[in-house]
């Protein structure tokens, strides 16, 4: 009879981890290829210039830009440099020959006024929004004008606008509405691609987190684990921390936004209620554990 070897048997080789890294690492691709193009259109809008009213070689060009946009209180704030052109502008175009004023739409807060020979400075605006309301975040839309005609020396003279945005956090279109030599803009603007995506993306987690509260609930009830004091921890830390990720929030839309109504406020009702029928089944499951009925 051979006597037995003392030699360890071989080892099996360990699973492939091809097959799930080859997925992921194609997932990641994929998500990288699709954020890129987002952020380039976005970034192919923001730099888009429009332009709109006179090409006369005399005339007065308005650099009107977008800075913020102050959904809350219905208004942006408008970056306004003026550049008079031929002869009506001296020092190449950094001083009118004479006192030019820029009147605006009733929408802007406040008319432009510029002495004669003195180096023109960027002045902000502001622009009042019509339409849309805050409580629509992240779906809200909105609308208003920007009109520009200038005087020069008591007289009405040429006026071109170029409009562009610098607000990330929204999406504007500039319709050109106007005939010479005024200029005069129709804008309508929309919370942009990515904070968009994020809003929904911030819905989705927030029912996640609060299906997976609530399967977690219902595992502890019917299997009589008691007071599992890791699974209170847990479902507490997610109550309050739905709260600070509501609050990370792109442009702090108020309480009361389709944010709230479509997720948040829901998922912290139904995890605030697992939290209570945990504790209530863990109590009576500790108080009896055989099952009786209390006395």
């Amino acid at each position: 009879m051979t006597p037995p070897s003392d030699t360890p048997p071989p080892r099996r080789s360990g699973t492939s981890l091809l097959p799930v890294l080859l997925p992921v690492a194609l997932l990641i691709v994929a998500a990288v290829a699709v954020g890129s193009w987002v952020q380039f259109a976005e970034r192919q809008a923001d730099d888009t210039v429009h332009a709109v009213g006179s090409t006369a070689p005399d005339r007065v060009d308005v650099e009107a830009t977008v800075q913020h946009v102050d959904a809350a209180a219905r208004e942006l704030v408008l970056r306004v440099r003026v550049v008079p052109r031929g002869s009506l502008g001296e020092a190449e175009g950094t001083a009118p020959v004479d006192t030019l004023a820029l009147q605006t739409s009733a929408a802007t807060l406040g008319d432009l006024a510029f002495k004669a020979h003195e180096r023109l400075a960027t002045r902000d605006v502001k622009v009042a929004l019509a339409g849309g309301s805050i409580g629509d975040y992240p779906f809200d839309t909105y609308e208003t004008d920007v009109e520009f005609w200038a005087v020069l020396g008591g007289r009405q003279v040429p006026v071109r606008m170029l409009f562009s945005n610098n607000d990330t956090l929204f999406s504007i279109s500039a319709e050109p509405l106007s005939s010479r030599p005024e200029a005069v803009f129709g804008l309508e603007l929309r919370r942009s691609r990515s904070l968009l995506v994020f809003g929904v993306f911030m819905m989705v987690v927030m029912w996640a987190l609060a299906a997976s509260v609530l399967i977690g609930t219902w595992y502890l009830t019917t299997r009589r684990e008691g007071l599992v004091w890791p699974a209170l921890s847990w479902m507490a830390a997610t109550l309050f921390a739905l709260a600070a990720f509501r609050n990370t929030a792109p442009g702090s839309p108020p309480i009361g936004c389709v944010l709230d109504w479509f997720a948040f406020l829901w998922a912290e009702t139904v995890i605030a209620l697992c939290l209570i029928a945990v504790v209530l089944a863990g109590v009576r499951t500790a108080l009896h554990p055989d099952g009786a009925p209390g006395t």
